[in-house]
């Protein structure tokens, strides 16, 4: 009992001098004191980092493939991603969603050495993965898994390239959520206005707006799958990237023993890209969603594409208008509370054009005043120089933002990879930091008056006619106001 007595108090005697030691330190040390705050425009940071390339190796297969290399040891990891001439530009008019459906199925339907379900094990079984997909204006696949796992992974991923079956019951699948997609569409108004918006820029009918309907997706079997695979998966026509912890030397025998003897039975087609044109000039179109309290808004014109030499400058100008501190948030949405959610901003495509698209979103009585706010800084940054500050300002957000394509070797890989697929060059990225660094305040007021257009532009509001007030037909010389029918076709 004695000897217990004594190690409570050895211990409780610790105890105490752990607490005096913790306070004698913490009194001895000078009161901390509080910084004052400061403003954001009175913050100062260190200039950016120069745009440095990781090292990388490019060269092509003997049947046309072109394969990137680029090591990084710094995690024992390996992915790849490859960019394959493709599209849903190219499918029938009558067969919307062919290609997203053969992107998918590619991967889920599994391959002739893998059904389905042992390919699903075997990359769950190894922490890896292997996915595929086709959008607009390319095909992609992508793999990743651990380096030791890399030759068992990346046989896996040659073989969905190459060796599809488009499994029916995947197809059925993937149909079968098409179709609850379809369904759901007109379920988030932003959605809606998103979606119609594009078809009144590029037309109901073009590959660049038109959507999936019940209809075109009955028209789709498995042998269109079959075809258009064979018709546009070729390695003449593919770039892969490889980046991670690999040897390079080893890392091409690999791609050669996988890719090197692919030599498809079918030609690569050379498929012209289809013509864009604005469908509609002006005008203003409503969707009536009478459960709304508030609008979806936007309007705009047809934009370009990113090779255009004034497109540095056109995105300064769109640093002026958009963002925190920028004109549209400051005047909209700050000082005249028009606007939960204001933009404008010039878009580009890589090979075709983009659109210029400005917007927003408001309560309903709110609708024609946020329009009219929105044009009326359109007219200004044509019309008035912006100021010193709105300049510095413009270019610092858009380098800096500009900066995160290349947080890291993945990235960094990628984007040159899709430079060389669209046909730009290697040093397209300097070339537009530089010409981003060397804009004035002339030339944001000369793009802006080049580029908009107020006469083409064309307005979209989703929301409740009722309760806007005053109408949209005050918008002007009492304008037409063109509703559009977003109700989903049943099929035939």
């Amino acid at each position: 009992m004695t000897v217990r007595l004594r190690l409570k108090k050895s211990k409780l005697f610790l105890f105490s001098l752990v607490i005096l030691t913790c306070l004698s330190v913490l009194l001895s040390r000078p009161p901390a004191v509080a910084a004052a705050a400061k403003h954001y425009d009175e913050l100062t940071f260190p200039p950016l980092p120069e745009i440095k390339l990781p090292d990388y190796n490019r060269y092509q297969l003997d049947n046309g493939m072109i394969v990137y290399l680029m090591e990084d040891h710094e995690l024992p990891l390996v992915g790849g991603s490859a960019f394959i001439k493709t599209g849903s530009r190219f499918e029938p008019p009558n067969q919307v969603g062919l290609a997203s459906l053969t992107g998918e199925v590619m991967r889920t339907g599994g391959t002739q050495s893998h059904p389905a379900a042992e390919l699903n094990q075997l990359l769950e079984q190894k922490a890896a993965s292997v996915e595929t997909s086709i959008g607009d204006t390319a095909g992609s696949a992508s793999f990743n898994a651990l380096s030791e796992d890399l030759e068992t992974v990346f046989e896996l991923f040659a073989e969905v390239i190459q060796e599809p079956v488009f499994a029916p019951e995947q197809l059925v699948v993937a149909k079968t959520q098409t179709q609850g997609s379809i369904s759901r569409r007109n379920d988030d108004p932003s959605d809606i206005a998103s979606r119609e918006f594009q078809k009144l820029i590029y037309g109901e009918e073009s590959p660049y707006a038109r959507t999936v309907e019940y209809e075109t997706l009955s028209n789709i079997s498995r042998e269109d799958l079959i075809e258009f695979h064979q018709t546009y998966v070729h390695p003449q026509d593919m770039i892969l990237g490889i980046y991670g912890d690999f040897d390079s030397e080893k890392m091409r025998l690999l791609i050669a023993d996988q890719f090197g003897n692919w030599n498809p039975q079918t030609a690569a087609p050379t498929p012209s890209l289809p013509q864009v044109s604005q469908a509609q000039t002006g005008g203003i179109f409503f969707v009536e969603q009478p459960q709304l309290n508030q609008s979806y808004i936007q309007l705009g014109h047809l934009g370009g594409e990113l090779n255009n030499p004034d497109y540095p400058k056109l995105s300064v100008m769109n640093g002026v208008l958009n963002g925190f501190g920028g004109r549209l948030f400051n005047n909209v949405r700050s000082r005249q509370g028009l606007a939960y959610s204001v933009y404008g901003y010039w878009g580009v495509n890589y090979d075709y054009p983009g659109v210029f698209i400005a917007g927003g979103q408001t309560r309903s009585d709110a609708t024609v005043p946020l329009i009219q706010s929105i044009l009326t800084e359109l007219k200004r940054i044509q019309t008035e120089p912006i100021t010193p500050e709105e300049l510095s300002y413009a270019k610092e957000s858009t380098l800096n933002s500009f900066i995160f394509n290349f947080a890291s070797p993945e990235q960094t890989l990628s984007r040159l990879m899709r430079y060389e697929y669209y046909g730009y060059p290697a040093d397209f990225i300097f070339q537009y930091r530089n010409q981003v660094e060397a804009t004035t305040i002339a030339d944001v007021q000369r793009v802006a008056q080049k580029y908009l257009n107020p006469k083409n532009l064309v307005t979209l509001v989703v929301g409740n006619q009722t309760d806007i007030e005053p109408p949209l037909t005050s918008l002007g010389n009492n304008p037409k106001i063109t509703a559009i029918d977003i109700t989903i076709p049943e099929p035939s």
